[in-house]
């Protein structure tokens, strides 16, 4: 993934006036942490690698999810907290990238197994992060359950056992009832979502009546779906670990997240046909949204498919070859950090809320949400338009003159 971000930026740089010195130190994280903590499971002790990569922080504290994942690693988080310094700076939020996780299988533990992995991680990561140094949040495998958890065990560490609001800071993505936000949970479909309408309304490309496939059907997957619906589309086709199945006449997504909610997968479910992963990406339809993991669609399978656009909901789902052939097939692109960005928008909010010792109605932080969502996709893509230029190389470029700024008054020596 490392080599597909260096290869976006260095296309989306090479007619532009970004710095060579920032390009160089936003090539390396400020910070690698690898940390291997033990736990007693079943009366004998294991040994887990965490990781907490901090890329960037010019315009504010360091911040990303922890994702709990037989694959993560120090190259994959790395190339995840670059991302997340571009997606803030996108979103013109004040703080900068990271991102960690645990190497597990969670398969393989019980709910309390996980919530003593979890407290011991937090041990180990206690002072790397902070509410104004590092503010971690959920991610692949991780929800507000275990936000609740890690947000407890720091404040047993700090040894302040009230939980004000500076304790609640520290970590975002949690409970309503532990600090946490309204629309956190929906807010990275509903982004997707919404930036689709607004990319539709841009090209007069009427939504109503249009088909498209989802890859993944966790929380980004179905709150993409729901507003989806709502403007009157047909979902066709799904896919997720288990499997893949399609139905031309497309899935009831409300009583497909009923069967998933109960069954954690979607296979077995009985309406639709079987399908692989390789017949899922050539389906003919008119939108394809990716929400699972990345390099998903490669060079091998960018030739076979056929769609009007392809929305990153996953972080990097379609390597750099894949994309130039994606190009030349006249496939437009709403790249990663922008598409997917909704989520960190709310956990700031979140972390606002926590900070001022405030409580925002749903309907507030939805409204305002919505309009900033909105509000950024029109910025990049008008710059996109003036600039001749692709939404991801529009988006890389908004990002980095961002960081520009704060580079030159940071090294002005």
């Amino acid at each position: 993934m490392l080599s597909n971000i260096q290869k976006q930026i260095k296309k989306a740089t090479r007619n532009s006036n970004i710095n060579s010195n920032l390009l160089k130190v936003l090539s390396k994280p400020e910070n690698e942490i690898k940390i291997n903590f033990p736990v007693k499971i079943n009366g004998s002790m294991e040994i887990f690698s965490g990781y907490r990569v901090q890329h960037n922080n010019y315009l504010g504290p360091f911040k990303g999810g922890l994702r709990y994942h037989p694959s993560v690693s120090l190259d994959e988080v790395n190339a995840l907290s670059q991302w997340m310094t571009y997606k803030c700076a996108l979103q013109d939020i004040p703080f900068g990238g990271a991102k960690g996780g645990i190497k597990i299988d969670t398969n393989n533990y019980k709910e309390q197994d996980i919530e003593k992995i979890t407290r011991g991680f937090t041990k180990a990561l206690y002072p790397y992060i902070g509410s104004n140094k590092d503010i971690p949040a959920p991610d692949v495998n991780t929800n507000s359950k275990i936000m609740d958890w890690m947000t407890d065990e720091y404040n047993n560490i700090s040894g302040n056992f009230n939980l004000t609001s500076n304790m609640r800071s520290v970590f975002t993505g949690k409970s309503i009832d532990f600090g946490g936000s309204y629309v956190r949970e929906e807010a990275t479909g509903r982004g997707v979502a919404l930036i689709i309408r607004e990319w539709s309304l841009k090209n007069n490309y009427n939504l109503k009546g249009k088909n498209y496939i989802v890859q993944g059907f966790g929380n980004v997957g179905y709150y993409t779906c729901e507003l989806l619906n709502s403007y009157g589309m047909n979902l066709i086709a799904v896919g997720d670990h288990s499997g893949y199945i399609q139905s031309n006449e497309g899935f009831n997504i409300f009583n497909l997240k009923d069967y998933v909610d109960k069954n954690k997968t979607i296979n077995g479910y009985k309406h639709g046909k079987k399908i692989n992963k390789e017949t899922f990406f050539k389906i003919d339809c008119d939108i394809i949204i990716p929400c699972a993991i990345e390099l998903q669609i490669t060079k091998d399978n960018a030739s076979s498919i056929n769609c009007d656009l392809i929305v990153e909901a996953a972080n990097g789902p379609i390597d750099y070859d894949a994309e130039q052939i994606l190009e030349n097939n006249n496939i437009k692109i709403i790249p990663d950090i922008l598409a997917n960005s909704g989520g960190v928008l709310v956990s700031y909010y979140e972390w606002l809320q926590n900070k001022r010792d405030e409580y925002w109605s749903e309907k507030y932080i939805r409204d305002r949400f919505d309009e900033k969502i909105c509000e950024t996709f029109i910025k990049i893509y008008n710059l996109s338009i003036k600039n001749k230029c692709s939404l991801r190389d529009a988006s890389y470029n908004y990002a980095l003159e961002k960081l520009q700024n704060n580079f030159i008054r940071k090294f002005s020596f």
